[in-house]
């Protein structure tokens, strides 16, 4: 089976790997030390201190072994390289809610950088799906879980 491309940004291959070098070079020292500390203490089959160090020495090697796997599979799109006569991922897109009579604006990421609470849509989300590929003054229908909505796209940017 071949794995799934990570579609990223550079912001979010940047922002991956120096989480990936935080945890390989100082959270795996700091829970190793924790470890000792507990270990010196004693008993260890009633030592929380070293249970608690264990399950985030854990914790940390399964973020490190999704993060490799993540970065190893990652495609990088090339923001400056972006068409912007159509959206496309790693651009900006401001639309016009025709429904609501607001405008909004959202960057189209991969799956894995999306974050609705920065405005970060991902191109496999319905809004992405539908808005990939269309031009500035088409509007597109969407059909989400709260009905059909109406996005009327004003503009594609580059992201800054």
């Amino acid at each position: 089976m071949v794995d799934k491309k990570n579609i990223l940004t550079y912001e979010g291959l940047k922002r991956y790997e120096d989480e990936l070098q935080l945890l390989k070079v100082v959270k795996r020292k700091e829970v190793a030390q924790k470890i000792k500390e507990a270990r010196e203490q004693g008993d260890l089959s009633e030592n929380a201190e070293y249970d608690a160090a264990k399950d985030e020495q854990r914790d940390i090697e399964l973020r490190i072994e999704e993060l490799e796997k993540l970065l190893k599979n990652a495609e990088v799109v090339v923001e400056d390289e972006i068409d912007l006569d159509k959206i496309n991922i790693g651009c900006k897109v401001k639309v016009f809610d025709i429904d609501e009579e607001e405008e909004m604006e959202f960057k189209i990421v991969g799956s894995t950088e999306a974050n609705s609470l920065q405005n970060k849509i991902s191109n496999e989300s319905p809004v992405g799906q539908a808005l990939l590929g269309k031009q500035v003054g088409e509007t597109v229908s969407v059909e989400t879980q709260l009905g059909v909505i109406k996005y009327k796209v004003l503009e594609i940017q580059r992201v800054s």
